[in-house]
């Protein structure tokens, strides 16, 4: 990394702790096609807990007590939950939580009955906003389950006023324990939306913020952090922008065995000509301080040209790598306790638009490509192989289960089982309308997949 940037960092990191204590009140061609190794990977959840977003706080999206599938794929049911459903399913303790748009959040058993359902509040409607896509706009981004005591955690976005909270449910009884207030100084609430997954680590559970389809406003890109007992003020890390640089992507922060938390950031209000100000980035996150960051050369144009690389969630790959596609079509590879600063890439290539999720299984990351889903290998020296790409309509962010890849077709509605070696697809079914960055959670031998309605779950067949 170079002086400048790391003199920047440190600018950065006081800004974001004068910010968190002034917080009151309490965001295809390549090498011959290889299955995945399955070594080096974060250790993904045990058993039928699916927490967090695509498993575990790495984000690797992989269930290694899946069964075998045998690609006879059926629909066991399909729940209408009254709501379109964006966020992810999250399961723990035989509970299966399910959380909608009008802020209804769902218990379900095992067999798919409903054990309880918690309404939090009016959510917020498309007259109340300056822009976006989402109507009524209430709970987006994927709860977090905090298993050893047994909280859920949500962030509901209500109306009349705009404003967002953080709320603590209990995962048997669906009761909420305790509310926060998360619309800390320094921007404006309407302009915030909160799509990212939450997650866990230090003692908090952390929320990220971007902007409105549309990029309206004066939002910033924002991480808040709250302590799981809910007891004093929120603090935030917020990057240090005049506007924009949302944290945005559906998977939320990815967090490394030492806590530290990685996010990527979309484009911000700098362009050509203009300071740098950590937009168009990966950024490494302790607690509130920026310990370090990247961007491509190309960020002010990137900028300028919204290709930025805040659409994909960072893959942390092995244990060294980091790996980030967004919207320009290049992949980046970083070395993770040294992300490089400006240019500071291992390495990078030509892979494809990239907007949601990663799975990762060992040195073998699978990315949501807006052409079909990639499978890309990082090697030891830090470069890449394309080993396939999936069908061209097979854009959805990918989990990994039972020897198949899982994605959705999002236009289509339907669940594809891609060949591990291959990408190919073994079969498939239909689940129904879709939003595009609808991801899976795998509980057992099923899959259980969020719709417009509420929950499609697949029988794998294994």
């Amino acid at each position: 990394m170079t002086g400048p940037t790391r003199a920047l960092i440190a600018v950065a990191a006081t800004a974001a702790a004068l910010a968190a204590c002034s917080s009151s009140g309490d965001g295809p061609s390549a090498s011959p096609p290889q299955p995945a190794t399955g070594t080096g990977s974060p250790s993904p959840v045990a058993g039928a807990d699916w927490p967090t977003y695509h498993a575990d706080p790495a984000r690797t999206g992989v269930a290694r007590a899946m069964p075998p599938s045998t690609d006879r794929l059926r629909i066991v049911a399909s729940l209408d939950l009254g709501a379109n459903v964006y966020a992810s399913p999250v399961i723990a303790g035989g509970v299966t939580v399910v959380a909608t748009e009008r802020n209804a959040v769902v218990g379900l058993d095992r067999r798919n009955a409903q054990l309880w359902r918690t309404v939090l509040g009016s959510p917020a409607r498309d007259s109340e906003l300056p822009c976006g896509n989402i109507d009524p706009l209430g709970i987006t981004g994927t709860p977090v389950v905090d298993v050893g005591r047994g909280v859920v955690y949500v962030a509901p976005e209500y109306g009349d006023p705009v404003r967002h909270e953080l709320v603590a449910l209990d995962l048997k009884t669906g009761k909420p324990l305790w509310r926060k207030d998360i619309d800390l100084p320094g921007v404006d609430a309407t302009a915030m939306q909160q799509r990212g997954a939450l997650t866990i680590t230090k003692g908090r559970t952390w929320v990220p913020f971007g902007g409105l389809a549309g990029d309206c406003g004066a939002y910033k890109g924002r991480v808040v952090g709250v302590r799981l007992d809910g007891t004093g003020p929120p603090v935030a890390f917020t990057v240090p922008t005049t506007r924009e640089a949302g944290i945005w992507t559906p998977p939320g922060p990815s967090v490394d065995a030492r806590g530290g938390m990685f996010v990527a950031v979309g484009n911000g209000e700098s362009g050509p000509g203009d300071p740098y100000d950590f937009s168009d980035s990966v950024l490494r996150l302790d607690g509130t301080r920026l310990a370090d960051s990247f961007s491509p050369t190309t960020w002010a144009t990137d900028n300028a040209a919204d290709l930025d690389l805040g659409s994909q969630g960072p893959a942390l790959v092995g244990q060294r790598w980091v790996l980030i596609a967004g919207k320009s079509g290049t992949a980046y590879v970083l070395r993770r306790d040294d992300l490089g600063g400006i240019g500071g890439e291992v390495s990078s290539a030509e892979v494809c638009h990239s907007f949601g999720g990663t799975a990762v299984d060992g040195d073998v990351a699978y990315l949501p490509c807006t052409d079909g889903v990639r499978a890309v290998r990082v090697r030891d020296d830090g470069t890449l192989d394309v080993l396939w790409r999936a069908p061209e309509t097979v854009t959805g962010s990918p989990v990994v289960g039972g020897g198949r890849v899982w994605a959705l077709d999002t236009d289509a509605g339907v669940l594809h089982a891609l060949d591990l070696a291959t990408g190919r697809s073994r079969a498939q079914v239909e689940v129904g309308p879709v939003n595009r960055f609808a991801t899976p959670a795998v509980r057992g031998g099923e899959l259980l997949v969020p719709t417009l309605s509420g929950l499609s779950v697949v029988e794998a067949g294994g």
